[in-house]
């Protein structure tokens, strides 16, 4: 990584010091296509344990698992409000909840801890594992699939299409303005795509509110905030965010998982042999394959690993480099399916921790359980590659997957 000194660059402000600027877009890793998380690996091994990149907008980066602890619970320093989105889009309105702090965030956040109660994931896991199945056995016979579209973007995304009561046919439209959403660095492009869904959830809200229902986007209406309710506006920058969430995270975990299985037989051997060892698994996946990156805005002066930091900073939250610090995680890179891993990050922590957690849990334990009972021996397609892209949201783009097809 090389100092930035080209003009093309914003400048760097005068309380950054030279030697902890690094030239890092996170849009544009160098090896991100071929493995974004040894990509980012690479960042973290050589630069300091926080630094300065002045692409998107400039901001600092925690590199370490340490100053990701310290840095993650502490909203009133480190303040959401406008800070979440690499590069920040002006215009864009606050992304509820997961820009607004406390004590409103708790206001906003409540109806979407109803909706993924433990006894509403009961019944979504219900669906989850009928629809895994059928699924499955649609590509079985064929002895290959491509994973991403035919499996991962179509799972967990169908389900969360039902919580929030949308139509499963829009899918494909959604998912393409998702990822302009989350992997885009035109801001342009990022605001079209934010305008566009906005303007197609403005319809929903409006019918909802006149013909509620038992769906998530009904139970954001009810939401009060204080003593008032909650505006239109707010209700669908609530819903577009649960939106984007549903539709890329899970589908982009479960990329990463399905690779990780594909390339290591004796993992794949271990969750066959012992499936109770699947939700152990999972945790372990998730630390090893995290991959949201999330922004926070300096609310006063502070200094953080020796580094004064002003008022207005912007610092990135790098997920995946906690899971990958061995600082933190002896021999990082390896995975352990007895390793305990409680502590990771991969859902966050404290108040910003992602309401959807558990539903994800229940999806990726899905997908283990019922793919490993029907096509246990599979593999990257010979003579292709799995292809993998770097933003705001790590994503698996491309996973060409075969087995052996027992004959009749």
């Amino acid at each position: 990584m090389s100092l930035v000194t080209t003009a093309a660059q914003p400048s760097v402000p005068a309380h950054v010091p030279p030697e902890r600027v690094r030239d890092v877009d996170l849009y544009n890793l160098p090896g991100a296509q071929e493995d974004v998380h040894l990509a980012w690996k690479r960042i973290q091994d050589e630069a300091p344990d926080l630094y300065f990149t002045p692409r998107n907008g400039g901001y600092w980066v925690l590199n370490r698992a340490a100053l990701m602890n310290q840095v993650w619970p502490d909203h009133e320093r480190f303040s959401s409000a406008k800070a979440i989105g690499i590069p920040n889009i002006p215009q864009m309105p606050a992304q509820i909840p997961i820009e607004v702090d406390p004590p409103q965030h708790r206001y906003f956040r409540h109806p979407i801890n109803v909706a993924v109660s433990p006894r509403a994931i009961q019944s979504f896991t219900v669906e989850a594992r009928a629809l895994a199945i059928e699924l499955i056995e649609g590509f079985k016979a064929r002895g290959e699939c491509e994973f991403v579209a035919e499996f991962a973007q179509f799972l967990p995304i169908t389900i969360f299409l039902r919580l929030v009561d949308l139509p499963v046919s829009d899918r494909p439209w959604l998912l393409e303005r998702a990822e302009l959403m989350v992997r885009s660095a035109d801001m342009v492009a990022r605001m079209q795509a934010y305008q566009e869904i906005v303007g197609y959830l403005d319809g929903w809200v409006r019918k909802r509110r006149d013909q509620p229902g038992t769906d998530l986007i009904s139970q954001i209406l009810q939401i009060r905030v204080g003593d008032r309710p909650i505006t239109h506006e707010e209700a669908v920058s609530e819903s577009a965010l649960v939106l984007f969430g549903g539709l890329d995270t899970v589908a982009s975990t479960m990329g990463f998982f399905a690779r990780f299985l594909a390339t290591h037989p004796a993992h794949r051997q271990q969750l066959i042999d012992d499936p109770a060892l699947i939700p152990q698994a999972i945790e372990e996946l998730l630390r090893r394959h995290s991959i949201p990156s999330l922004g926070r805005q300096l609310t006063e002066d502070m200094v953080l690993d020796g580094v004064q930091l002003k008022a207005g900073d912007r610092v990135m939250i790098t997920v995946c480099m906690h899971g990958l610090d061995e600082r933190a995680w002896p021999d990082p890179l390896t995975v352990d399916f007895k390793r305990n891993v409680q502590d990771h990050l991969a859902f966050g922590k404290g108040v910003h921790k992602c309401p959807g957690a558990n539903l994800a849990r229940a999806e990726l334990r899905v997908f283990l359980e019922e793919w490993l009972k029907r096509i246990p021996d599979f593999r990257i397609k010979p003579g292709e590659a799995a292809v993998s892209a770097t933003g705001p949201v790590a994503g698996m783009m491309h996973l060409p997957l075969v087995w052996p097809v027992q004959s009749a």
